[in-house]
């Protein structure tokens, strides 16, 4: 019934484990690969929720006998030598926070224990040493949701380096169940194959993290020092269908204050940007306004200048790079637009690093650090949203 446990020997210091997980994306821009992953993605009921039985025939019978040629084309526009724009920024997004995040806990080894443990310590009640504050290593792993690499080897790998203690990190800014629900449902369903399970936290959203929409800010404002300010800034969210919305899914609600924050953050007046949403598929109504309807509607009341970000995405994609980048170009300068620019993600910036950072040693506490309160990085990232210097 359950997967081999990893070994295991008497004395082994546990670790604490960081696995990040992200949507997924084909092996190949060809389309074998993008079939295989459209069934992965498309099977969830998270992002379908219609009668199985239907969805079955319309998905095996029409979508994937079509779509794949035409999304492997898509991706063929944005691939690059290292592969997928996805799986790239999120390997490098790890990489970058594990170096991060051990150069703050070097730091924080050098504080003293808390009275009551350095207390506890000499009279031998617990086995942390006073120059170790109980501080163990934090190990970091990415994962997809479909594709590779699996959540279920995201997993196994940080069990097999020792961590009994894994905190979750999906890396969707605003919570959606077909997104950050179906993400655990994934972990969930790992964790259910194994006989000892690690102790789980979970990261819900950081939509308004103050780190998070300080780098952002802080992107947009560096493209205008070198560009020009556009006439209007288009924040362009993914979309999903309306009835998410009335069943009760926060996502729109956390999407519209992301936007809200960002525009005060940036000193935007309400006529200089507007908050959209992009990716529509199928026949029924989705959140609007709609990101094509929205830049083509701009296009016609006679705006020349137009930017464009994409706040729901921590790393550029298909749905970035091609959708917003190159087609929703194309139908702003249609529509009598003069000028278009996207804004890239986050991507490897050093202040998304620095404020994810601090959203994972917020949800730490405890477990790497015995003493309450925030972090340098977490002061940093407020710091930064508050426009304050270092």
């Amino acid at each position: 019934m359950y997967q081999p446990e990893p070994p295991y020997r008497h004395g082994t210091a546990a670790k604490t484990g960081i696995l990040l997980i992200n949507l997924g994306t084909p092996d190949e821009p060809t389309a074998a690969a993008v079939k295989t992953y459209l069934r992965e993605f498309l099977s969830d009921p998270r992002v379908v929720e219609i009668p199985r039985a239907l969805w079955w025939l319309i998905l095996n019978g029409i979508i994937l006998n079509t779509r794949p040629r035409k999304s492997a084309e898509k991706y063929a526009l944005i691939w690059t030598t290292e592969g997928s724009p996805l799986l790239v920024h999120t390997q490098r997004q790890a990489k970058l926070l594990q170096g991060y995040l051990g150069e703050s806990l070097k730091s924080l080894s050098a504080l003293p224990l808390s009275p009551i443990l350095s207390h506890e310590w000499e009279r031998g009640q617990t086995a942390i040493p006073p120059d170790s504050g109980g501080r163990g290593s934090v190990l970091i792993e990415f994962a997809m949701r479909y594709g590779n690499p699996s959540i279920k080897v995201g997993l196994e790998k940080l069990r097999q380096r020792g961590c009994d203690r894994i905190l979750i990190v999906p890396l969707y800014p605003q919570y959606a169940a077909s997104t950050t629900a179906s993400a655990m449902d994934g972990v969930f369903k790992a964790l259910g194959e194994m006989r000892n399970m690690p102790e789980i936290r979970t990261v819900r959203h950081f939509h308004d993290h103050p780190g998070y929409i300080a780098a952002l800010a802080a992107s947009v404002r560096e493209s205008w020092q070198t560009n020009g300010r556009p006439d209007v800034l288009v924040m362009s969210f993914h979309g999903l269908p309306r009835y998410t919305l009335e069943k009760g899914d926060p996502y729109h609600c956390e999407c519209q204050k992301t936007g809200r924050l960002l525009a005060e953050a940036l000193e935007l007046e309400p006529q200089q940007y507007r908050i959209c949403f992009q990716s529509r598929f199928g026949r029924a109504e989705w959140i609007k306004p709609y990101t094509a309807s929205t830049l083509e509607e701009l296009g016609k009341q006679g705006i020349k200048r137009v930017d464009a970000i994409c706040p729901g995405f921590v790393g550029d994609c298909l749905e970035t790079l091609e959708e917003i980048a190159m087609e929703g170009k194309s139908t702003f300068l249609g529509a009598g637009g003069k000028e278009y620019r996207y804004i890239p993600c986050l991507n490897e910036r050093q202040d998304w690093i620095e404020a994810l950072r601090a959203i994972v040693s917020e949800h730490l506490q405890g477990w790497t650090c015995n003493e309450p309160g925030d972090t340098g990085a977490a002061q940093r990232s407020r710091a930064l949203a508050m426009g304050a210097k270092d």
